[in-house]
């Protein structure tokens, strides 16, 4: 066991644990008179515009080059225009809490990618963690299998189970990558200026003839929650974390997002917690903490 305490770290995944939490929330607000793709593209654009002013402001906005702008680039289409915007479409259909929780199965899709990357070494500590957590997912369906079948309920399943797998290979990709830029806000900038561009043509191609006078206030401000702290600050903080721990510690925060997102989707949005509910989380949440738990944790 090392030491000292690194409060920035430690705060940085405060953030990120609490923040994402409540954005799970935050979209299922946003998308009630938004449509999802114009959500998106409102959300990285405004988060690229305030990052601009940041590095205009630090004299810090320049060119980063070819081969970077690719390593910024596939991390900008897996998490930000796949994972994010699947996400706030599956929201549509999907209630913020069930999302969260079967979002908590990405820190399971790291680890076995993380296997395979050779950024972690296979235990049978994780294989049972993957066994745990998939148990739990089939115990949220066990007694609603059929729903699935129902035409709106089986999109939203689909398209948030391409986020998650979207998500975590976005996150593994940029852990065999992070070392090779320091400047995050730089970085965080082009994903977004590149997420927010994609994004608007997707919002024109399947939402042409939007009336924004149908947008609520609730909505609107909803969205600017997310870019101000869902995609700025959140992602700052979760990109930071990245280059200090391995992949599978950041994504223990999952954990937590989850016992947020539920909690208010209970409290705001009259979803209901079920005992089947509670039982399905606490077996995703033991299964992904048994892939994660180790007696030394991190490391420098």
């Amino acid at each position: 066991m090392n030491q000292k305490t690194d409060f920035k770290l430690l705060f940085c995944l405060i953030v990120v644990a609490v923040v994402w939490g409540t954005t799970y929330f935050g979209i299922r607000v946003a998308v009630e008179t938004i449509p999802p793709w114009y959500i998106t593209s409102m959300r990285q654009g405004l988060a690229s515009l305030i990052i601009l002013c940041i590095l205009l402001y630090k004299k810090e906005l320049s060119w980063i080059g070819w081969k970077n702008f690719k390593y910024q680039f596939v991390p900008a289409i897996l998490m930000i225009v796949i994972a994010n915007g699947f996400t706030t479409i599956a929201e549509k259909n999907v209630p913020s809490g069930l999302t969260s929780i079967l979002s908590a199965l990405s820190p399971v899709v790291i680890f076995i990618g993380s296997i395979l990357f050779g950024l972690q070494k296979p235990s049978i500590k994780g294989f049972i963690g993957v066994i745990v957590g998939f148990l739990g997912v089939v115990f949220i369906f066990r007694d609603g299998l059929g729903a699935i079948l129902e035409p709106n309920y089986k999109t939203g399943i689909l398209f948030l189970s391409i986020a998650i797998l979207s998500w975590s290979a976005g996150t593994v990709y940029s852990k065999m990558h992070i070392h090779k830029s320091n400047n995050i806000a730089l970085n965080l900038f082009y994903q977004f200026a590149i997420a927010a561009i994609i994004q608007l043509f997707l919002a024109l191609i399947f939402s042409p003839n939007v009336d924004v006078s149908l947008w609520s206030f609730r909505s609107i401000f909803a969205t600017l929650y997310l870019a101000i702290f869902g995609s700025v600050l959140a992602f700052f903080c979760y990109l930071y974390a990245l280059k200090r721990v391995t992949a599978i510690q950041v994504s223990i925060l999952n954990y937590i997002n989850t016992i947020i997102a539920v909690f208010l989707g209970w409290l705001f949005l009259d979803e209901v917690i079920t005992s089947d509910f509670i039982i399905a989380t606490a077996l995703i949440i033991l299964g992904v903490f048994i892939i994660n738990y180790k007696k030394k944790e991190i490391q420098k």
